[in-house]
């Protein structure tokens, strides 16, 4: 039996596999802001999923960029009483386990990789647009190897001169996470643009606003495309859903801004829906124990 878990800014999901192939109804609670209340939510939903059954090992994504050793948080705007705290550590006394956590992102990006929009694609670059913006580079159904993470988010797609305060641009915003100016986060993200137009992103329907948003999300892209060179770009994220940015939009305006590449990769949005996490937790402890049985 593997626990699998995908911790967010704002929710925790937590399910169980017995196959590598399949999960149980997970249980969806709020992300504690406190560490250590985290960890007893932690273990009190782990041994109602278990039961009486023993937990071999379990894998999962956290929000924000992790140390080289994957063991806690370096940076993370939405559970800042995370930071530094030894999560591996602590999850794996929870449960009498080993553990394995990388960037939830990530690990949503590695679901859509081996299970979702994804799925027969070598390289695979995601991105989530919610409450913030965060992704992923996916090759040959694994997490590409990095050093603290991607962070596709907080790419510069905006820069004032910052050698002189007062010719910084109207349109060069503070990143609503790291307070940065220009990242792209700052652009498109729920937070972003509920602070911009004042209601909630689901509450908008002016078509021009979405439009202009796409062109900020195609800004970004090109230059994810670019650095990355997928076989495909994943959107995912509550700002994708049905009132959010549409996905046509994005296509056309990254065919007039990409220009040193023939073609654009596939462009598509997640199949997965809110459990990618889980599902790209199920494939992280498939890779680590190689199989599970």
């Amino acid at each position: 039996m593997y626990l699998l878990f995908d911790i967010g800014g704002t929710k925790m999901r937590l399910a169980i596999s017995k196959d590598g192939k399949s999960f149980n109804e997970p249980k969806i609670v709020p992300t504690p802001k406190d560490f250590k209340e985290g960890v007893s939510v932690f273990k009190k939903l782990a041994s109602e999923l278990a039961g009486k059954e023993k937990i071999e090992a379990a894998g999962g994504g956290i929000a924000g960029p992790l140390d080289k050793n994957r063991s806690q948080l370096v940076n993370s705007p939405n559970i800042p009483g995370w930071i530094k705290k030894p999560i591996k550590e602590e999850f794996s006394k929870a449960i009498g386990a080993k553990i394995y956590i990388e960037n939830d992102a990530d690990v949503v990006g590695l679901g859509e990789a081996v299970f979702g929009a994804g799925k027969g694609y070598h390289i695979v670059a995601y991105l989530t647009i919610s409450t913030g913006v965060g992704g992923g580079r996916i090759v040959g159904g694994r997490i590409d190897e990095n050093a603290l993470g991607f962070e596709p988010g907080h790419q510069i797609i905006a820069c004032p001169d910052l050698s002189r305060a007062e010719s910084r641009e109207p349109e060069v915003v503070m990143c609503p996470s790291c307070n940065a100016p220009g990242h792209l986060e700052g652009y498109i993200s729920g937070t972003a643009i509920e602070k911009k137009y004042g209601k909630k992103p689901y509450d908008i329907t002016d078509d021009k606003i979405w439009d202009e948003t796409a062109r900020f999300l195609a800004i970004g892209l090109n230059n994810t495309i670019v650095h990355w060179s997928p076989d495909i770009v994943v959107l995912g994220g509550s700002m994708m859903k049905k009132i959010g940015i549409p996905v046509e939009r994005v296509r056309y305006h990254l065919k007039n801004i990409l220009a040193i590449f023939p073609e654009l990769p596939k462009i598509e949005k997640a199949t997965l829906k809110d459990v990618g996490g889980l599902y790209g937790a199920m494939a992280l402890l498939n890779q680590k124990l190689i199989k599970l049985n």
